[in-house]
């Protein structure tokens, strides 16, 4: 089957891709294009699929660059192709030939490029990273590669909508702490559960970093089990793992 890949034009002339799960060797719970390789799914199957993730942007594998995600405000500059994996949520770099890529299940994968000055970055961006800062923390990186803040072009792609994300009273305080103003971003459900808009925070956040360009794709991880895996559907269904989701972009 081929890989299905989203791509934004507003990230364009630059090589990317949100890839759904479609194309995969994967079976099982993992079903189609599971890239994690955390995840319980056998190792020479997630390879075979990251292989044709490469082979997709027109590389090797030995060129697809990742870290190892901690819902961190973290990110890291690559120089080059890498087997390491530090611990971060964001990678950015100024080289060409390096693919940068994030894994998602529910989280927001965010894709960020200045294509005039040859930076790019990928985002790995949960609520936590989020609020912690690591979409200004990529944009800065960025910048002080020598990139335009004015000039770059962020995309956040499939992720958990709000009609999907409900939260619990407990969550809506940490964001009303944080900014009263957060109170645009829920809306309200049964009881005192509350859903959740995260992809319109994560908008907020790299709107208010001041990027040229913010946007969501609008594909909603939770509601399309055919095209994409979801930690949160996974969990509901009592599932025993999930599979992940891959978002590059190279120069």
């Amino acid at each position: 089957m081929t890989l299905e890949i989203l791509t934004a034009d507003s990230l364009a002339p630059l090589r990317h891709g949100f890839f759904t799960r479609k194309g995969g060797a994967s079976s099982g719970v993992f079903e189609g294009l599971n890239c994690g390789t955390g995840s319980s799914d056998q190792t020479e199957i997630v390879t075979i699929n990251r292989t044709r993730v490469a082979e997709a942007m027109g590389t090797d594998l030995s060129n697809l660059v990742g870290v190892h995600q901690i819902h961190s405000a973290d990110a890291v500059v690559i120089d080059g192709a890498t087997d390491a994996r530090p611990k971060a949520d964001a990678l950015v770099t100024a080289t060409p030939g390096v693919v940068l890529s994030v894994l998602t299940a529910d989280c927001q994968p965010v894709l960020l490029g200045d294509a005039q000055a040859g930076v790019i970055g990928a985002a790995h961006a949960g609520w936590k990273g989020a609020q912690a800062g690591i979409l200004e923390e990529t944009v800065d990186t960025m910048v002080r590669l020598g990139a335009q803040r004015s000039n770059i072009h962020a995309v956040i792609g499939p992720s958990i909508s709000q009609r999907a994300y409900e939260v619990g009273p407990e969550f809506f305080d940490i964001f009303l702490t944080e900014d009263p103003e957060n109170t645009r971003f829920f809306a309200g459900g049964d009881g005192d559960r509350m859903h959740f808009d995260l992809p319109g925070y994560g908008l907020s956040r790299l709107r208010a970093a001041g990027v040229g360009s913010a946007e969501w794709t609008r594909h909603c991880t939770y509601f399309d089990s055919d095209r994409f895996y979801s930690y949160r559907r996974a969990v509901h269904a009592k599932d025993p793992d999930y599979g992940r989701l891959i978002s590059t972009i190279m120069l």
